[in-house]
Parts: C-alpha cells; sequence; structure tokens
C-alpha cells in the first residue's frame, strides 16, 4: 500500500508539474522570450560588425522599429517563419488548455468547440505562411500546427493532464478517463505521446537553432537601397541599409562608409547580402 501511495503521489506530481509548466508557456515560452531578445540583437551586430556600428544601427532604428529585425527576418526565410508559427501555436494552445479553455465532456456542442480550438488557428498559421511562401509551405504549416494541438486535446480528453484547479481524487479515478471513459483509439495515442517530443524538439532545438542560422547567414533584415548621398559638397552613390524613411529620402546603415546617412533618389538592390555567411566566412 505505501508503494502504491507512493507512485501516486509521484504521478501527481508529474501531472502537476506538467500542467503548471502548460499554464506559464512551458519550455516554449522561455525559448520565444529569449529568441526575441538575443537573436535580433545578433543580427544586427553580425550584419554590420558589430561593437559601434551595431549601436549607432538601433539608435538610428529607434526602440520602436527594434521588432522590424526579427520581422524581417522571418519574412525572408520560410522554414524559420514556419518553425515559429507552429511553435507559437501550441504554445499559446497550451496555455489555455491548462487553465480549462478545452472542453472535455462529450455531446455535439462539446464536440465542435473542440474542433473549432484544434483547428481554427492552424489555419490561419497555413494561410498566412501560404500568402507569403506559397501553398506548400502553408499546407506543412497548417498540419504541423494542427498535429500538434490535437496532441494536447487527447492528452487533456484522456485525463492525463488536467486544466489548473482540477483538483480529483486520483485514487478514485486510477484507471479512468477524464472524458466520460473516452478512449482515443492506439494510433491516436501514439500521436499524442509523440506529439510532446516533437514540440519539444521544435521548441528547444530546431527554433533556436534556425533563428541563429538566420541571424549569421550575411543578409540584411531589411530592403538595401542605393541612394544617393551628400557630404558637404560631394555626392556619392551609396548602399544602404533601410532603416527608416524621413521625408523623399531614407535613413539608413551607409555599407560603404559606415555610418548612418541621409540618402535620396534611392532605388531597391536585389540581393540582400552584406558579407559571408558566419559558416563561411
Amino acid at each position: 500500500m505505501a508503494e502504491t501511495g507512493s507512485d501516486t503521489r509521484t504521478g501527481s506530481d508529474g501531472e502537476d508539474a506538467a500542467r503548471s509548466a502548460d499554464r506559464k508557456g512551458g519550455p516554449g515560452h522561455t525559448v520565444l522570450l529569449a529568441v526575441a531578445l538575443a537573436v535580433p540583437v545578433t543580427k544586427v551586430a553580425y550584419t554590420v560588425g558589430g561593437g559601434a556600428a551595431a549601436r549607432d544601427v538601433f539608435i538610428g532604428m529607434e526602440p520602436a522599429n527594434w521588432p522590424d529585425v526579427l520581422i524581417g527576418m522571418v519574412l525572408t526565410d520560410p522554414l524559420l517563419a514556419s518553425v515559429l508559427a507552429v511553435v507559437v501555436s501550441r504554445v499559446v494552445f497550451a496555455a489555455f488548455a491548462a487553465r480549462g479553455a478545452v472542453p472535455v465532456g462529450g455531446g455535439v456542442l462539446r464536440a465542435l468547440q473542440r474542433a473549432a480550438l484544434t483547428v481554427v488557428n492552424p489555419v490561419a498559421m497555413g494561410v498566412v505562411d501560404a500568402c507569403f511562401f506559397g501553398p506548400w509551405w502553408g499546407l506543412g504549416t497548417g498540419l504541423a500546427a494542427y498535429a500538434l494541438r490535437k496532441g494536447v486535446v487527447v492528452e487533456y480528453r484522456t485525463g492525463r493532464r488536467r486544466p489548473h484547479g482540477h483538483r480529483a481524487d486520483r485514487r478514485a479515478t486510477a484507471g479512468s478517463h477524464g472524458d466520460g471513459g473516452y478512449r482515443p483509439s492506439r494510433e491516436l495515442r501514439r500521436v499524442a505521446a509523440l506529439e510532446q517530443w516533437a514540440a519539444l524538439g521544435l521548441t528547444t532545438l530546431a527554433l533556436p537553432v534556425l533563428a541563429f542560422v538566420a541571424a549569421l547567414d550575411g543578409q540584411a533584415w531589411t530592403s538595401i537601397v542605393r541612394c544617393q548621398v551628400t557630404d558637404g559638397t560631394r555626392t556619392e552613390s551609396n548602399r544602404l541599409i533601410e532603416l527608416g524613411r524621413k521625408g523623399n529620402g531614407v535613413v539608413g546603415w551607409n555599407l560603404d562608409t559606415e555610418e548612418i546617412s541621409n540618402g535620396a533618389g534611392c532605388t531597391g538592390e536585389e540581393s540582400l547580402y552584406v558579407r559571408e555567411p558566419w559558416w563561411r566566412d
């Protein structure tokens, strides 16, 4: 009996830890915050040469425009964008599920609610991805986001996880399920188990690696333009990384003089490459 009680407490502690992690966003919350802070700074520092140059760029961008670095990276890298969309979809869904957002009872209405919660966001993510990178990227992103969300639903419906505040007696419910005896198929249980590992791998490994690879690829995070830059009485044609627009001109990081410059009569350039990627440098 002592061993049974110990096992019950251990299982309860494990479920409480998992539920608490979901409610706070889990590892995904920490990784997303770290990526949002570190990756844009790394991108700018490597692209313009670091040190004083990076400080000048961030000052020239103004704090309100700092998120443009991360947005620009995502919009130029379809794999990074897709993985980020899947991770965000799963983190948000797990956080709301831990607060009781996933209906676990039977009935048509609750089934429709579960279907909507599981499907709508992945469809939206897929549509956004398809608009920027094409239908195949959108389809892959939508299906991956749906699979991870479906795994979360199965976990809560079977009672393997319970919403925050649920204090059911484990001894009374031992061997029972969280949704009135709901028993998913063996294949669905395998998918739910795989979902845990897939989510962990995408969140803690794939996303940080892809983000830092994009930060060190030597491409600018925004448009590169060729402008007429006036310095005293001399006017030259220089390449600028666009940081903002002032009137009819552009404020940008001058790749030729390595300083913030005001340019006029600007035309866009096709290539975003400023320097060799880190792994070739």
